[in-house]
């Protein structure tokens, strides 16, 4: 046994160490399923959290004795002889730390995914989820953006500089291009061709993409590039990369977010707005003015229409709102059922009108 197997599971190393079986798992997500840094570290979290269910750090065994230090080697063990019983006695867990319905299902499908990836490579034979169910999820509409708030948005950041003519940018491709904020900052400048106004984007699982940008996009861009080819900090290493910080280097998804709330602040518009939100007002603002849902999948790119069918109740909230502005009787009360004309004011009851 050599000594990074033997090292005990606690809190304090397990933030640094997966057993051999996560260990692999990880590896398998990240070089042949060509998931994010971001994706995979969720995962492992979710997995070191699971593990140290195992162990007996965390939970009921926790509460009632104390356990003595596990090594990875013997962990592994615990995973491989996992049974139904004990994802239920996680899950009750996960529930009394007031664990959100979503992040139950987000560690189940981590759970999943992993005894899945067991049982392909041999190591088990017995999938200790098949019988779990995961939780009915809230069904949450997505935020979106009125055209007039995406408008004083897009206003806010000006172009009169380097950084305010990047940020500029940035926001316009977002909400012209619907791409995620991780694909903003992977853009290369060899993914795009202002000429065509089309983007190469590198989606999840390295799935490449082409996404057409609008003119307004298109303009950003070119007044950035103009400005930017004057900076020296922008022709160093990562030159490559389209949006850079103020040092030069490559953008982070971080750095997006505290710019997106500089600019809501100075619009005046609700803080609680993300970049994810410019996506969600992409989707919606398309699908309102005739766009059909494959198309939108497609520039989404999105995996299963499924996924991009949660914006199809915006835009029937919004059909809905126009049908009542619009159609001459749309105020005007149903007919009431002749039954219910004819009938005694006792019997009525038996007979609910329907709401206008």
């Amino acid at each position: 046994m050599n000594s990074a197997t033997a090292q005990p599971i606690s809190p304090a190393s397990s933030t640094k160490n997966f057993s051999p079986l996560v260990s692999q798992f990880l590896d398998y997500l990240r070089l042949e399923k060509h998931f994010s840094d971001y994706t995979v570290k969720s995962y492992g979290a979710d997995l070191l959290q699971f593990g140290q269910f195992l162990a007996g750090e965390i939970g009921q065994a926790h509460a009632n004795a104390d356990a003595g230090a596990m090594s990875l080697t013997e962990l592994d063990g615990k995973l491989r002889e996992c049974e139904s019983l004990a994802i239920r006695e996680f899950l009750a867990y996960l529930y009394a730390q007031n664990y959100t319905k979503s992040t139950t299902a987000r560690k189940l499908a981590t759970l999943r995914s992993f005894y899945k990836f067991l049982i392909r490579r041999g190591i088990v034979s017995l999938n200790p989820l098949s019988t779990i169910r995961t939780p009915k999820q809230e069904k949450r509409l997505p935020k979106c953006l009125e055209l007039e708030q995406v408008q004083k948005l897009l206003d806010a950041p000006g172009d009169g500089d380097l950084l305010s003519a990047r940020d500029k940018a940035m926001l316009e491709v977002l909400y012209s291009s619907g791409i995620r904020v991780s694909e903003l900052v992977e853009l290369e400048m060899s993914d795009i061709d202002l000429q065509e106004g089309i983007l190469r984007v590198r989606g999840k699982g390295r799935k490449d993409r082409l996404t057409p940008i609008g003119s307004q996009a298109i303009k950003a861009m070119q007044r950035y590039f103009e400005i930017r080819a004057t900076d020296i900090r922008s022709q160093g290493t990562h030159a490559n990369r389209v949006f850079l910080n103020k040092h030069g280097g490559p953008l982070s998804t971080r750095s997006v977010r505290r710019k997106l709330d500089k600019y809501l602040t100075a619009a005046g518009l609700d803080p609680g707005i993300s970049p994810h939100t410019l996506r969600h007002s992409f989707a919606t603002h398309l699908l309102n003015n005739g766009a059909d849902l494959r198309s939108v999948q497609e520039l989404l790119g999105h995996q299963s229409l499924s996924t991009t069918q949660i914006y199809t109740h915006l835009t029937t909230s919004r059909m809905k709102e126009v049908y009542d502005s619009a159609h001459p009787r749309a105020d005007v009360p149903t007919i009431p059922h002749p039954a219910v004309t004819n009938a005694m004011p006792e019997e009525r009851k038996f007979y609910p009108a329907k709401a206008g």
